[in-house]
Formats: structure tokens, C-alpha cells, sequence
């Protein structure tokens, strides 16, 4: 049993596109969103151990590389559609899991199919890594509605994917990482002119008090 359908997998990530539908300027796919993921993730890591954290440093690279291979399966689906509801959300996660767990039973070979349980599970728990791929997922969407938006595309989605990745931020600000973001980067962001800034910045400040304070 060899590893030539998951290293295929691997160029199929290339083709499938993320948020479907909408008109981008710069179009971007799951294997690119993957490896920046794991750009931000490592940096994230950083920040966090230089400010006292113990990092897993193999989670850190095993969670943000993998974290959405398993959307080989079922492509990537519109985040509207995804979260509308928790009972459909719920529904597509078993049926991902279930794909995932045949996948790894007759695809992957048995002395490492243990390994890949752990890799193409959920990433995204309590565990600070887990964190860290939550926080570094979110950052990567922010940036691509940001890319989107800074052209001056009309799509309504991408002020959305924007404002839902704020929201998701704010969720992990007692770390030190996303402190990082609101204090040093998102500043730089908003020194730029894209539509919805001034919407965008006071929700970036209502959210996030470590962002506001650094506008003061």
C-alpha cells in the first residue's frame, strides 16, 4: 500500500480554489493557502515562546500543513454556506471525517496510518498549537480579503471575510501573538487605502483594545 494517491492529493489542493464564486483579481488555491498558513504559523510560534510559551514545534508544522488537505474531498465551500448553521457545519465535518478515516485505512500504509490520523484530524484545539493554526488560518483569510479589497473589488464578500477574521482574532487576544498582530501589523494595514477602511478600523478597535491603544 504506497503513498502515490496522498502525494497526488497534493497537486489536487493546487486546483481546487478558495472562496468559489466570487470574482478575485488574484485567485488563490488550498496548496498556497496551506504553505502560507505554515509561514504565519511559524512565525506566530515566535512570538509566542519568546514571550515564555512552550512550543511543540512538529504540531506547529504537522497542523498548519495539513489543516485542510482533507478539502481534497469535498473541496473548499463557500464560508457562508459552511457556517450557516452548526447542524450543517457539523454534517460536513462527519462527512470529511469519514472521508479522511477510509482515506488513511486504504490509501496510507499501516505502520504510519496512526500518524496520519494525528495529522489529517482537527487541528484547530485547545492545544496552543492548536491555537496558533486557528489564529495563523484566520490571518492568512485576512490577508487574501485585504489583497482583494485594496484593488477596490466591489464584492461584498471580501469586507465580510475581513470583518469575520477581526472577530475571529478577537477571540485569542489574551495571546501574545495576536497582541503581536494588533499592535504591529494590523497598524501597517491600515495605513493603506482599501474600501471599507474606516468600517473595518473601528471594528478593529472595538475588538481588539490592544489595537486601539496603539492608535492613540
Amino acid at each position: 500500500m504506497p503513498m502515490h494517491e496522498f502525494f497526488m492529493g497534493m497537486t489536487q489542493l493546487e486546483l481546487i480554489n478558495r472562496a468559489p464564486g466570487f470574482f478575485k483579481y488574484q485567485p488563490h488555491n488550498v496548496a498556497a493557502h496551506s504553505w502560507k498558513v505554515a509561514q504565519v504559523a511559524q512565525f506566530l510560534a515566535d512570538v509566542e515562546e519568546q514571550n515564555g510559551a512552550t512550543i511543540n514545534w512538529q504540531l506547529v508544522y504537522e497542523k498548519a500543513l495539513n489543516h485542510d488537505y482533507t478539502e481534497r474531498f469535498i473541496g473548499d465551500i463557500k464560508t457562508p454556506v459552511k457556517y450557516a448553521t452548526s447542524t450543517l457545519r457539523s454534517m460536513l465535518a462527519d462527512v470529511e471525517d469519514s472521508m479522511t478515516e477510509n482515506f488513511i485505512k486504504t490509501e496510507i500504509p499501516r505502520q504510519f496510518q496512526s500518524v496520519y490520523m494525528r495529522r489529517l484530524g482537527e487541528g484547530k484545539d485547545d492545544s496552543i498549537e492548536g491555537r496558533i493554526l486557528s489564529i495563523s488560518d484566520k490571518v492568512d483569510l485576512m490577508y487574501e480579503a485585504y489583497g482583494e479589497l485594496e484593488k477596490f473589488n466591489p464584492e461584498p464578500v471580501f469586507v465580510n471575510i475581513f470583518q469575520s477574521s477581526l472577530e475571529a482574532l478577537a477571540e485569542f487576544q489574551d495571546m501574545a501573538s495576536v497582541k503581536y498582530i494588533a499592535t504591529d501589523i494590523l497598524p501597517d494595514i491600515f495605513e493603506e487605502d482599501f474600501i471599507s477602511k474606516n468600517q473595518l478600523y473601528d471594528l478593529a478597535k472595538s475588538l481588539l483594545p490592544d489595537f486601539a491603544a496603539s492608535q492613540k
